[in-house]
């Protein structure tokens, strides 16, 4: 077999598939023996009937066209082999006439190959990554972290002003725009948060500065694409509120302390708490850096990538990965809509979100790729063999001829050099190890901060103390 391939537009190619007038000679032979054992041929044994026959019982073109049709069905995954090329679509076959004993047969077809994309830079991928170790700050964050679920919320004084940091017992009526109550927001006790994002940011500001006995109306537009999960279900249309201010609560938090953290936390004291939690980081950090480490790699390398990931391919994934969460969603009894509702989002956000998603993970594909082709990666046979060896197969090598005449070993080549690249890359980024929980913190308090505020504020906020 003799294969050709010829470059065309939009990244295809063109190939051609030469079968010599043996192999054609050989396979017309033992096909009218197959046929000959296959069938009845009335005065003849099973197997002896002579090709006459065979013709004039079948009809002159039925060993030739089943022939063809195998000749024509093998071509393509062994010309995909010999040629070591990535198919990203499947192929179009030009018209073929039948084969004829003693001449050679040619196969043509035309398929688009992956592209083979080039990126910005290959120097040595540069990013961030936590310490290794477990930091005070992070430790810190645990702390707070537990000692969170034992906040409590106390009554602040009559004279206290709701401010953002700050809770409120709040008595709700929510009414449409018919003037029908709404159950789902009207209370009259609802323990409530700014920011929680329960309720949106146009909520919180009408509250801001209210005081116990309080009582406020306005009116809100909700949003067409509004998330917060107690006014998704308005959304577009207009809500009246009724709110009253039944108390300003603080949040107190426990004093860390030693007999804090042996009551209620099980621990000898804050020191064995704390180096508790520093081995438990340590231990998850152990198991979750390789792939902390991938991903931002990844994240790096997608920005070298050039122009936009093929619209093919893009669909290719986004059909892979919508099979794998509705088999998700089976798994779990989730329905579509109960999914969407527990994400706070939209069926076309969802679908954009997914075609995002698939777009990003083949320009992942693509630039690895260009990695292995750029440091000169190569998958040899043995390479391919020893997948297979370790795939736990009774028979490795039965399996990979059956992936080789089907020809989809492209598909684990193309697998193992975006591995390879994988592993290349994590073996020579350029690692800076940075504190993020200290920064977070940071950020936190320099955000905290409040511009200077004026007389009369300092006045207000002073009588405010005075009175609790």
């Amino acid at each position: 077999m003799e294969t050709k391939v010829e470059a065309l537009e939009g990244n295809k190619a063109k190939v051609t598939v030469t079968i010599d007038a043996a192999d054609v000679d050989g396979r017309i032979t033992k096909t009218y023996k197959d046929f000959a054992r296959k069938y009845n041929f009335p005065g003849f044994r099973r197997g002896k009937a002579p090709r006459p026959v065979i013709d004039n019982a079948l009809g002159a073109e039925a060993v030739l066209a089943t022939v063809t049709d195998e000749l024509i069905n093998s071509a393509y995954p062994a010309a995909i082999e010999a040629e070591k090329l990535a198919p990203a679509g499947t192929p179009a076959m030009e018209e073929n006439e039948l084969v004829q004993a003693g001449q050679p047969y040619t196969v043509v077809f035309t398929v688009e190959l992956r592209p083979e994309v080039e990126l910005t830079s290959y120097d040595a991928v540069e990013i961030e990554l936590p310490f290794a170790e477990a930091t005070e700050a992070e430790i810190d964050d645990q702390v707070s972290a537990m000692a969170e679920h034992y906040t409590t919320f106390e009554d602040a004084s009559a004279a206290t002003k709701m401010k953002p940091e700050n809770y409120a017992d709040l008595a709700i009526k929510a009414t449409d725009a018919e003037g029908n109550e709404i159950a789902s927001l009207t209370s009259e006790s609802r323990l409530y948060g700014p920011g929680t994002g329960l309720l949106p940011e146009a909520f919180d500001a009408e509250i801001m500065g209210m005081k116990k006995g309080q009582t406020k109306e306005f009116t809100l537009e909700v949003p067409a694409d509004e998330t917060a999960p107690l006014l998704a279900d308005q959304a577009g249309k207009t809500v009246a509120f009724e709110v009253t201010c039944n108390v300003v609560k603080k949040k107190a938090a426990p004093e860390i302390t030693d007999e804090w953290a042996k009551e209620t936390m099980g621990f000898e004291s804050v020191e064995d708490m704390r180096e508790q939690i520093k081995q438990s980081i340590a231990m998850q950090k152990a198991s979750i850096m390789p792939r902390i480490k991938e991903n931002a790699i990844m994240a790096q390398l997608i920005e070298r990538f050039e122009g936009e990931a093929p619209e093919a391919l893009v669909n290719e994934a986004e059909t892979s990965l919508l099979q794998d969460f509705f088999t998700q969603m089976q798994r779990a009894g989730m329905t579509f809509d109960a999914y969407l509702a527990s994400q706070g989002i939209t069926a076309d956000q969802f679908k954009a979100d997914l075609k995002a998603q698939s777009a990003d993970h083949v320009k992942e594909e693509l630039a690895l790729e260009a990695w292995a082709r750029h440091a000169g990666v190569e998958i040899t046979d043995e390479a391919i063999a020893a997948e297979f060896a370790k795939s736990g197969a009774e028979d490795p090598a039965a399996l990979e001829k059956e992936w080789r005449e089907a020809g989809r070993l492209h598909l684990l080549r193309t697998g193992l050099l975006r591995q390879a690249a994988i592993e290349d890359l994590m073996e020579n980024a350029k690692v800076t190890e940075v504190d993020f929980a200290a920064q977070k913190a940071a950020d936190e308090k320099k955000a905290a901060k409040k511009p200077a505020k004026k007389k009369a504020a300092k006045k207000a906020d002073a009588e405010e103390e005075a009175a609790e």
